[in-house]
């Protein structure tokens, strides 16, 4: 969308031309223009870059400081240039509630979507050999809630001075893999598994999240 609005507004620009610049020239200037001074902002989860100064504008204006006549041909389109990534920034703002509507953060089908791959592997010497149930795993899927991540709670479970190291017991100590998430939602998932066959750990690229189930999913455990 924010493409097309790019495009009316070079192409209005355009026609209002009495001399009109080749095509591949409004597009190079165009390009040029989008460079600018930007920050960068956290916003849900993502950095948005807010545009402050345009440095592609500048700079076009410096080739053509002796070619003022080619200059107020180019100028509105170098302008759009910078103003565009505005426009960006706007869709930004505006894909943001609507990915959130598609891709809810607080329910697992989001991040697993299809089961027919999954397995269970240990990543720790202490696992017990174990299994997934897939059926019990597909079917709380639906079912389990998001929690809080204890962070400071887990780290002091696993190092508690209190037990002999080769006694403590990694929390999450095994993986599942295989699945993959909601189509169109680019979630590269790790999911960890807690050692009573209950807890999913996922890992993004940008957070983690913690789903409890009532039953466990994973066999040979007892």
């Amino acid at each position: 969308m924010s493409h097309l609005i790019i495009g009316i507004l070079t192409f209005r620009i355009y026609k209002k031309r009495e001399v009109k610049p080749a095509i591949w020239k409004i597009l190079l200037i165009l390009f040029l223009g989008l460079f600018s001074f930007s920050i960068d902002l956290p916003l849900f989860n993502t950095f948005v870059k807010i545009p402050i100064l345009p440095l592609g504008v500048w700079i076009l204006y410096f080739i053509f400081r002796n070619k003022v006549e080619k200059w107020i041909i180019y100028r509105r389109f170098a302008w759009l240039g910078f103003f565009a990534n505005f426009i960006f920034l706007a869709a930004t703002f505006a894909a943001i509630p609507l990915h959130h509507a598609l891709y809810p953060e607080q329910e697992l089908s989001t991040f697993i979507a299809k089961t027919d791959q999954a397995r269970l592997f240990p990543l720790h010497t202490g696992a017990k050999e174990s299994t997934l149930n897939k059926e019990v795993f597909v079917e709380q899927l639906s079912k389990m809630n998001a929690k809080p991540i204890n962070s400071m709670g887990w780290y002091n479970e696993i190092v508690n001075i209190d037990v002999p190291q080769e006694e403590r017991k990694e929390k999450f100590p095994y993986q599942i893999t295989g699945t993959e998430p909601k189509w169109g939602s680019g979630l590269n998932t790790t999911l960890f598994v807690e050692q009573d066959g209950k807890g999913l750990l996922l890992t993004t690229q940008k957070k983690q999240y913690y789903f409890r189930s009532d039953v466990s999913f994973v066999e040979g455990l007892e």
